[in-house]
């Protein structure tokens, strides 16, 4: 697929880890932009030749692809002042949690083909977990969005009412996993090893645990049976941490963050 030219509108750390991982991919930096009041806060992405700008406008006549990335009490201010520039030649793409496409549709003439997606931080190193969903964009736009997140991790379709809740499991869920692996790292040392050899050990089998779910296909628990044996120190740990309510409280903690999105 040839490379379109892409706004990316918001360049902050999420605006940036797609920009990242685009150039990670062999993007041509020409071909991307990347906006932000403080434009000086980009100096590493021009740096490294991606075009960037605090004109919005500027941005969106030299783009056919636009990626929203702002936070969202800002959304329909930018939009109202780019819609005049915005044509069927674009294509809208959101990455904003809370911002429905009805919304987005809304703020534009009703021509402009319209994308939800939802990555994650993980796009600067190509690994993120990207959804989409649309309402009346086409397959060809669809695919096109599909190519540039693709190249930053997976990317799978879903249905917008479960938009929220890929946020709280995709994009949330980085910090839920690091928020895990920290305190790995902290148990780690009061068993007796340093901060960096603990870090070390426990981001590697975090990410050896979720490749053997991805390409094994297995479920959790049969994972698990490998690695407990009767009377064994895994069995011991996993139960302490269940009766301290490790499984509940991550489960609290995802439904609390919906609710919080939801209300």
């Amino acid at each position: 697929m040839n490379q379109d030219t892409i706004a990316i509108i918001g360049g902050g750390n999420l605006g940036r880890s797609i920009a990242e991982g685009l150039l990670r991919n062999d993007y041509n930096p020409a071909q991307i932009y990347v906006t932000r009041t403080k434009v000086s806060l980009l100096d590493d992405l021009k740096a490294k030749n991606i075009q960037t700008t605090s004109d919005n406008i500027k941005a969106v006549q030299q783009a056919s692809i636009l990626i929203f990335a702002l936070k969202p009490y800002r959304i329909e201010s930018v939009l109202k002042e780019l819609s005049a520039h915005i044509t069927p030649k674009h294509v809208v793409i959101s990455v904003i949690s809370d911002f429905s496409l009805e919304q987005l549709s809304n703020c534009l003439a009703p021509t402009i083909q319209v994308i939800r997606a939802m990555p994650n931080t993980a796009a600067a190193i190509s690994q993120s977990m990207t959804c989409l969903a649309t309402k009346n964009a086409s397959d060809e736009n669809i695919a096109k969005a599909k190519f540039i997140f693709d190249a930053l991790g997976e990317t799978i379709e879903i249905d917008e009412n479960l938009m929220d809740a890929a946020t709280v499991l995709g994009a949330c869920g980085i910090a839920y996993a690091l928020r895990f692996i920290r305190a790995m790292i902290q148990g780690g040392i009061e068993i007796g090893f340093d901060a960096k050899t603990a870090t070390k050990i426990a981001s590697q089998t975090v990410k050896g645990a979720s490749e053997l779910l991805l390409q094994n296909g297995n479920h959790p628990e049969e994972e698990i049976d490998k690695v407990t044996t009767p009377k064994g120190c895994t069995i011991a740990g996993l139960n302490e941490m269940e009766h301290q309510g490790f499984s509940s409280s991550l489960i609290k903690g995802i439904t609390t963050s919906i609710e919080s999105i939801q209300k």
